[in-house]
């Protein structure tokens, strides 16, 4: 893929103060484009969108996705070309602790950012990111396919399935002609520098070291797809792009890591910590309030791989190493748009065709 397709493309992102949505918005903001950004305020501190400084790069709005109204002012003040759908409550442990406001926001959420796309002409491409537990789990050693059942365990987990279901009814019913090319991607466990969330593993890391104590691990025998976040994200610039300009690659598509970047948790820490350095360690302690988790979690990526020839880019390792090369800048408060910038770049310089 080539970025330069999004210069000048009028892009809406909801979700764009989080993590990911906060990479996202950097990508497109060097690439050109012009971006428009719909969440809620960010609930971390610190947190990634303002110490990246892209609240001042792009056009901002503070807003919830469950408010129809501001939604439809949004859309029709910015007549959006291409549409990226992040906002959600993303925690499984919050999702336990309400339930309610968790499929409020990821359900109904899902239903009002295409309600406003259903009345929004100049929308060409739209992509519903959501995860890879949307599948039923059954502990499977092999990864899940695009066509495994959606039943997610938990309300977290569930509501991205009824988000994914809500997409498939609205394309279904109101975009069978082709005006609007909808697609769904289902992304592994995303690490990468400015996630401060609580309940993550690398966040809970990193906040370990700031603290100078040991490592908490609550679950290390859990297999997860890991990868850096800049792999999922240019994912999805590819599929909102390659559908734009094809309907036919509209579907929805796993996004993950290769299967030797799919390691338990215990084994991506023993790595942070060897990357890390200076006596930083790790224990197990056994969470006695502990909510359902899988065992195993593994995406099978065929589909984007022979769809698109993509590939992902850093390996475990190479994620890692980037992570703690941003982390060490925002811990002695150097720049972090520049590391930012600098990874970007990197990046790019190891895709194909770019």
């Amino acid at each position: 893929m080539k970025l330069e397709f999004y210069r000048g493309k009028r892009v809406l992102i909801t979700g764009h103060t989080g993590f990911k949505g906060t990479w996202l918005c950097k990508v497109l903001s060097m690439a050109g484009a012009e971006v428009t950004g719909y969440a809620m305020s960010p609930i971390a501190l610190p947190n990634l969108f303002e110490l990246s400084g892209m609240e001042n790069r792009i056009k901002s709005t503070i807003g919830d996705v469950r408010n129809l109204k501001q939604l439809e002012n949004m859309f029709s003040e910015v007549a959006p070309e291409i549409v990226f759908h992040l906002a959600a409550q993303p925690i499984v442990r919050d999702s336990y602790k309400d339930p309610v406001y968790t499929y409020e926001t990821n359900v109904m959420g899902t239903v009002n950012v295409l309600e406003c796309i259903r009345n929004t002409s100049t929308v060409k491409s739209f992509l519903n990111i959501t995860t890879d537990k949307v599948y039923r789990n059954n502990e499977w050693m092999w990864g899940y396919r695009e066509n495994e059942v959606l039943d997610g365990y938990d309300p977290y987990s569930n509501s991205k399935s009824c988000s994914e279901l809500v997409t498939h009814g609205y394309k279904n019913s109101f975009f069978n002609e082709g005006r609007v090319a909808i697609s769904t991607a289902r992304a592994g466990n995303v690490i990468g520098g400015g996630d401060f969330s609580k309940d993550r593993i690398v966040p809970d890391c990193v906040r370990a070291v700031e603290e100078g104590r040991k490592i908490v691990v609550r679950n290390p025998y859990s297999i997860r797809p890991y990868q850096h976040v800049l792999d999922p994200i240019f994912a999805y610039l590819l599929i909102a792009q390659k559908q734009y300009e094809e309907i036919k690659y509209a579907d929805s598509y796993n996004v993950g890591p290769d299967e030797a970047d799919c390691v338990t948790t215990g084994e991506l820490v023993q790595k942070f910590c060897d990357l890390w350095g200076r006596d930083v360690s790790w224990e197990y302690i056994s969470d006695k309030n502990a909510v359902h988790e899988a065992n195993f979690l593994k995406l099978d990526c065929s589909k984007m791989k022979t769809t698109f020839d993509w590939r992902p880019r850093w390996n475990i390792d190479e994620a890692l190493e980037k992570t703690i090369e941003w982390t060490r800048t925002y811990l002695e408060k150097a720049n972090v748009e520049q590391v930012m910038e600098k990874q970007i770049n990197d990046f790019m310089r190891g895709q194909k065709n770019v």
